[in-house]
């Protein structure tokens, strides 16, 4: 463990050194930039971050944010469809795109000197996408294939979409990221024009760039190709949409071919932007990682090689995000082991961490983990820029980054259990169950689950 700590805080040294402060600038138009040098290679990584996705979606709609971001790729007043790609690959740069609930994003990763490519060819998207109708029903297709493939024929994926629709009842994150099928099938090429002209504007953007580049420079290189573009006048931030209180445990069972049963169980859990104190988030993530940070973890520990209850099991949480969320728990039991026995397990290591504070040797141990894995994603450019770029998308500020490993040394095994007996209980909590059907022997082979879509 302390190897893990010494060698967690060797790294943060060495990034700071080779790391600049971050810069912030905002042009007249509205649009944001941040900046953050780091000089340990002669690259960049430029990240354009819009406030729009399945969260701000409503019914009929579901799946716009996703199709528009592939239509992204699909040219525009100036561009061919397929040029953008071409263009960053002829400069020897990677480029893609993800949907969320809470945000569109696209990246370049370039050299550092062909960052005013990567500019232009933004730029020129944000304001002058052209929908073509033939373009618009191509991918809205792919979309759909897409969402077979990742959904529809893969069981798990399939049982989480449904748990995730029922654990929400009117919060806007009971909308799948990819949409629902027959919102998909009924898409106008309307619809996608209202989500565009909207949404895609510098006042609902932030650009974010990362690497071995001068601050200076980036503003005004910013001005010279985001500072013409137009704001979105109409631009209103989305209804507040608030998950109303759960008022008893929720089940769902989900009958589909799959080779094996699947347990997924969601607590309903505040944010770091809903919780009513800060530490509860922090505390959240640490009780996360006492039950799944590896294999010294609880869940593996005693569910997977003691009991032998379970083949898997695993937690997960996450403390950035504009609404309420869950703190999940999910498995598939043992051969011979059944859903019930896994459940029953489950609870068991909620109840014991609401009832006895974890020891001092394991909370270190679960600190120094969820440090170290911290540190890790800042040594890519990479995710320096995606942290940045959720933070300032979801509604809290970049400089939240510079509290978070400070936030989860300072939570106390008190706190650990305060947040479980608070928001561990039945009542809020929603069970899914994959029940398994026979399989089709024809049937096409599953893609994996995924959690943002790119493009």
């Amino acid at each position: 463990m302390r190897s893990v700590l010494s060698l967690a805080l060797l790294l943060t040294s060495n990034l700071a050194l080779a790391t600049g402060e971050v810069h912030e600038y905002q042009l007249d138009n509205g649009l944001k930039l941040i900046v953050k040098p780091d000089h340990r290679a002669p690259v960049m990584v430029s990240q354009i971050w819009y406030k729009v996705g399945s969260s701000y979606e409503h019914g009929g709609i579901t799946g716009v944010s996703h199709v528009l971001e592939h239509m992204m790729f699909k040219g525009t007043k100036n561009l061919a469809p397929g040029e953008f790609s071409r263009i960053i690959a002829e400069h020897g740069g990677r480029e893609n795109a993800f949907t969320s609930r809470d945000y569109t994003a696209y990246f370049q990763s370039m050299e550092r000197s062909r960052l005013p490519v990567s500019f232009e060819l933004e730029a020129d998207r944000m304001r002058n996408l052209l929908l073509q109708p033939e373009e618009v029903a191509k991918e809205t297709r792919v979309v759909m294939e897409e969402r077979r493939l990742r959904t529809e024929d893969n069981p798990q994926a399939l049982t989480y979409e449904q748990f995730n629709a029922t654990a929400f009842l009117n919060s806007p994150y009971r909308i799948p990221v990819i949409g629902w099928m027959n919102d998909l099938e009924n898409l106008r090429l309307e619809d996608l024009q209202v989500w565009y002209q909207k949404w895609y504007a510098p006042n609902n953007a932030t650009l974010v760039v990362v690497g071995d580049v001068q601050p200076e420079a980036v503003h005004a290189l910013a001005q010279q190709y985001f500072g013409p573009l137009e704001p979105s006048p109409n631009l209103a931030p989305p209804k507040p949409r608030p998950e109303i209180p759960q008022r008893g445990t929720r089940r769902i069972e989900v009958k589909a071919p799959a080779e094996l049963p699947f347990l997924i169980m969601g607590y309903k859990v505040p944010v770091l932007l809903t919780a009513g104190e800060e530490w509860e988030a922090y505390a959240l993530e640490v009780l996360a990682g006492v039950l799944d940070g590896g294999n010294s973890a609880r869940l593996s520990r005693s569910l997977v090689r003691g009991s032998q209850v379970a083949a898997e099991a695993g937690a997960g949480y996450s403390l950035y995000g504009r609404q309420q969320s869950l703190l999940t728990l999910s498995g598939t039991p043992s051969p011979g082991q059944d859903i019930a026995a896994l459940e029953q397990a489950l609870r068991e290591q909620i109840r014991l961490l609401r009832e006895q504070p974890v020891s001092a040797g394991e909370l270190e141990r679960v600190k120094a983990q969820v440090v170290a894995a911290n540190v890790y994603e800042q040594d890519s450019a990479f995710y320096q820029a995606m942290k940045i770029g959720t933070l300032e998308t979801v509604g809290l500020d970049w400089r939240v980054l510079d509290d978070y490993v400070p936030r989860i040394r300072a939570v106390t095994a008190e706190q650990v259990q305060a947040v479980a007996r608070k928001y561990l209980h039945d009542d809020s909590l929603t069970v899914g169950v994959l029940d398994p059907q026979p399989m089709d022997p024809n049937a096409r082979p599953a893609m994996p689950m995924g959690g943002g879509h790119g493009h």
